[in-house]
């Protein structure tokens, strides 16, 4: 092979962005570091100087050399044998190029983690396999789930530790899938590996034949990402107006997501204007057409007023436009957020001043449920409404990750405070929550039958009802199938859903991840207030159900209401359930019970019973 066809050769390798991700001393450096050694991709200099390194101020025992210490450049890191700040290393091999990022373990350097997943393509989710799934694995994981990276690799290291024990692996591989169930990432690996030893880091460990998987190296060159990026959407937000003679006006910048070709109809935001691509030019000469992740410079066929800050578009493909949006937000800050404030958001190349305008819920990301909360602290990640001050040209973060992204700026001190994933955009609702702003609509424009409500509590004997039952403990679905029967007998109108049901049915479209569970609650919500408009005493039940879950439920349940019974205590701080059941009293007690509570509460009329 000649120098031209090598150099041709490594210049059109796919590029996998990816980054180390765990517990602290979990050895995310050091596996890196036997990364690069394995693959000898070190210098002899390199390695003469980390193997004097080690010999000075290494922790990999006497005669060992310590690969993290490769990674761990500052003299604080090296000091405490932690990774502090995002350290970024490239390399290449025969298949492809990489960039990584070794991101810091410690709850504290969170947001530092978070910067290096930012730009990821995959994950690498270090357990160490003497402890296990611990909650800083939740929390990274859940983290580069929000992030949008779609593949995971979870390395359960030091398996040298355990005896390389099989058995080990499983029980970790266990835990983590169910921790997965509630995150959405469709691709995820377990490889069980020692990056002090360099068992399954290139070549496959003969220490444990029980694994029959590919190395880590071997899943990093062949992972397909190519389908991760929008092609279908362009977006060009324009970070440099290039004029370097009279006959020249181009717009400069990266393609954000989508394709664009010579002679395509483009639209510029927010003018509105349209034109035609003339030629789309780069430093190596022209291209007939460039796609996302392409720094190119755009010239049109018409002099349009476009400046920094600004996007250009397909005519027939325009983002969202508004200045009411919905987010996840990780404040990064150690100075709480604080909603009467105004930050500065940066928005792909444009800045604008933004108000957090009411914060939804904080998630507690060990169990991954949604707490009132009025403010967010350091590392913590919430729901927040927010508006801006001039209009965002914006897509949802699951479709494109560079338009769905921004950042928050305190306008004082020029730091940021956090990092804001869109979601949707929101209704200008005045003082009114969007959501009781969308049922009262609903409400107000029901389209009602001939029979009226009245009609159908004299012909059942009962009101239309949801009863929803909830808890920490088991044998909710159990005990609504014993009530629906129960009412049944009684000549009751009763039905039951099973939640199963609903997500194989209705919810065949969506997810069963934290991020769909929004839409999965509507839905229920929506069902809920068909049935008991129809004069049903409608009974379902919900697993690892907060109180934003039942709160949103009773809004979108109204105007009908909604009874929670729930087993084995209130688990809830704010929200006050209508019966609690505790778990040693039986069935059949338990629904005497609950039709007690209805009768009482005057859904089944008395005399009827």
């Amino acid at each position: 092979m000649n120098i031209e066809n090598f150099l041709s050769e490594h210049e059109n390798k796919s590029l996998l962005r990816f980054l180390t991700c765990g517990s602290v001393d979990d050895g995310k450096s050091t596996l890196i570091g036997r990364l690069l050694y394995d693959s000898k991709l070190l210098f002899d200099d390199q390695l003469s100087a980390l193997e004097r390194d080690s010999a000075r101020e290494g922790n990999a025992g006497e005669g060992e050399i310590d690969y993290a210490l490769l990674l761990d450049g500052l003299k604080a890191e090296r000091e405490q044998g932690i990774t502090i700040d995002v350290a970024y290393r490239y390399f290449t091999t025969p298949h492809r190029k990489f960039i990584i990022a070794d991101t810091p373990g410690h709850e504290q350097y969170t947001r530092n983690m978070a910067t290096g997943a930012s730009s990821a393509d995959l994950a690498i989710v270090l357990i160490d396999a003497r402890k296990g799934v611990i909650t800083q694995t939740r929390r990274h994981s859940f983290i580069v789930s929000l992030l949008g990276i779609r593949h995971v690799v979870v390395a359960v290291n030091k398996m040298d530790l355990v005896d390389f024990s099989q058995a080990r692996f499983e029980e970790i591989r266990a835990d983590y899938e169910v921790l997965s169930k509630e995150l959405s990432i469709p691709d995820i690996r377990f490889v069980p590996l020692s990056a002090l030893k360099g068992d399954n880091i290139v070549d496959s460990s003969e220490r444990m034949p029980w694994y029959d998987g590919p190395s880590l190296l071997n899943i990093l060159e062949t992972v397909d990402i190519s389908a991760d990026r929008n092609l279908g959407d362009f977006r060009f937000p324009v970070q440099f107006v290039s004029r370097p003679n009279l006959d020249f006006r181009g717009f400069a910048g990266s393609v954000a997501s989508g394709v664009i070709r010579k002679g395509d109809r483009i639209k510029a935001l927010p003018s509105l204007k349209e034109s035609t691509i003339k030629r789309i030019v780069t430093a190596d000469g022209e291209l007939d057409e460039a796609f996302v992740p392409q720094a190119v410079t755009l010239e049109l066929n018409d002099e349009i007023d476009i400046s920094v800050g600004e996007m250009i578009v397909h005519a027939e493909n325009i983002p969202n436009v508004a200045t009411h949006f919905e987010a996840m937000i990780l404040w990064l800050s150690e100075t709480p957020m604080n909603r009467s404030a105004t930050y500065l958001l940066r928005h792909t190349s444009h800045t604008t001043k933004a108000r957090l305008a009411d914060l939804e819920y904080r998630v507690d990301v060990n169990t991954m449920e949604k707490q009132p909360a009025d403010i967010l602290q350091l590392n913590e990640i919430g729901r927040a409404n927010i508006t801006t001050h001039q209009p965002l040209f914006f897509d949802a973060y699951r479709d494109c990750r560079e338009t769905g992204s921004f950042i928050l700026i305190d306008p004082i001190s020029n730091n940021t405070v956090a990092a804001g994933m869109i979601e949707r955009p929101q209704a200008t609702t005045g003082e009114r929550a969007p959501l009781e702003a969308q049922v009262d609509r609903r409400e107000f424009l029901w389209e009602r039958g001939l029979v009226s409500p009245e009609a159908r509590i004299n012909r059942n004997q009962h009101r239309g009802k949801t009863v929803l039952f909830v808890g920490p403990a088991g044998g909710k679905s159990d005990l609504a199938r014993r009530l629906e029967l129960k009412l049944y007998d009684k000549g009751l109108q009763s039905y039951y859903l099973g939640i199963s049901s609903l997500l194989e049915g209705l919810d065949a479209d969506i997810g069963q991840n934290f991020r769909d569970r929004d839409e999965h609650i509507r839905r229920v919500g929506e069902l809920a207030r068909i049935m008991t408009d129809a004069g049903l005493i409608f009974i379902s039940s919900l697993e690892r159900a907060d109180e934003y879950d039942l709160q949103r439920l009773k809004i979108l349940n109204s105007p009908n209401e909604l009874f929670v019974v729930s087993i084995g205590g209130n688990p809830f701080k704010n929200y006050q359930v209508d019966l609690v059941i505790e778990p040693d009293v039986s069935p059949a007690e338990a629904v005497q019970s609950v039709v007690r509570e209805l009768t009482r509460a005057q859904v089944i009329i008395e005399y009827c019973i």
